[in-house]
C-alpha cells in the first residue's frame, strides 16, 4: 500500500532527528492512511485516504 493520501496528496516527509547532544540523523513520518470503500464519481472503489481527510468529511464512505 502507498503511503500517499489520494485527495490531499499528503505522503512521507523527511527531517532529522536530534539527539540530546545535539547528533543528527535522518527520520521519516509518514501519514496516517486508512484504505477504505468510497463513493468515487458514482461507483464505489478503495482508495488510500489518510484520516484529517476522513474526518473532515472530504471522502464519502460506501456503506
Amino acid at each position: 500500500m502507498s503511503k500517499k493520501c489520494e485527495i490531499c496528496g499528503k505522503s512521507k516527509v523527511f527531517g532529522n532527528k536530534v539527539t540530546f547532544s545535539n547528533k543528527k540523523s535522518s527520520r521519516t513520518w509518514a501519514p496516517n492512511i486508512r484504505r477504505v470503500k468510497a463513493v468515487v464519481n458514482g461507483s464505489v472503489k478503495r482508495i488510500n485516504v489518510c484520516t484529517r481527510c476522513l474526518r473532515s468529511g472530504y471522502v464519502q464512505r460506501a456503506i
